[in-house]
């Protein structure tokens, strides 16, 4: 982060969003539901959020009063995902959790999450990660900031500095980099060459124990949104079909014995695969 002016006198209230993730070398999938079962693995956070959470404790070190609420939807299990975040530089943590929200696609998932920031009030910045590893997507963060109504920034790799009334970022798309100027509030995403997160003390682990984890149910944010909006009744995408690919074996042959006959072999496959004229 090259610059962020001191803002004397105010807090800047920045709101990271999390997502808890299976641990994707070790889940599998339910082909017949088009899900993946979550129950197969474990849990971690979504790497790229973890990104987007430095991204925010670094900020707040550079300012005088900040405010870094970590977000998540999800299962009840999800507090632990979130007092993970305290630990890890978060002020307070926020789960998201309904039954009603279950099924949820990525249009569902930004109402449910826009309709949550609504509900906590005043904010100047909204952190994500560019995707998340079991949906690969990218879409949440931007419909979030379309919902709000907001200006964003995707694949953000640099934090070009802050004050009070906008920030300055570096986005990298394609082979092209942006410099972006957004006003605030605003809304960005992060990739991983943002920086690399720190890992929480014991001392920290140990006081985000005890942290008290907020709720929102459906109930509470029922002036934000509504039935029709959320679930599946509010996705208009569904999985048709999940194929997993098997996975591909390297293949290859040893010649010990007639070397000239390996070379031809060589020759012959370097032609084939247009490697050579």
């Amino acid at each position: 982060i090259i610059s962020i002016k001191k803002m004397e006198g105010n807090t800047l209230n920045i709101i990271v969003l999390i997502k808890q993730v299976p641990d994707m070398e070790k889940v599998k999938f339910d082909s017949e539901r088009g899900v993946v079962d979550r129950k197969s693995a474990g849990t971690e956070i979504n790497p790229f959020d973890l990104n987007a959470l430095e991204a925010a404790v670094q900020i707040g070190e550079k300012v005088d009063s900040t405010t870094i609420t970590a977000v998540s939807m999800g299962p009840p299990s999800a507090k632990d995902a979130l007092r993970e975040c305290i630990a890890r530089g978060a002020s307070k943590g926020v789960l998201v959790s309904d039954i009603k929200f279950g099924g949820s696609d990525t249009r569902a998932t930004s109402t449910i999450l826009s309709g949550a920031i609504k509900k906590i009030g005043k904010y100047d910045l909204v952190i994500a990660g560019e995707k998340t590893v079991d949906g690969d997507t990218g879409q949440v963060g931007p419909e979030i900031a379309e919902f709000l109504n907001v200006p964003h920034g995707s694949y953000i790799s640099k934090i070009e500095g802050v004050d009070e009334n906008e920030i300055k970022v570096r986005s990298e798309i394609w082979a092209g980099t942006y410099l972006k100027s957004m006003r605030l509030p605003a809304l960005i995403t992060v990739t991983k060459d943002i920086n690399v997160p720190r890992l929480p003390s014991f001392k920290n682990k140990m006081k985000a124990r005890k942290a008290e984890i907020e709720v929102m149910t459906f109930k509470d944010l029922e002036g934000n949104l509504s039935e029709n909006e959320i679930g599946f009744k509010g996705s208009p995408t569904k999985v048709k079909k999940i194929e997993v690919p098997q996975a591909a074996k390297r293949e290859g042959k040893i010649y010990r014995e007639n070397i000239s006959q390996a070379v031809e072999r060589l020759a012959g496959i370097f032609r084939e695969k247009k490697v050579v004229d």
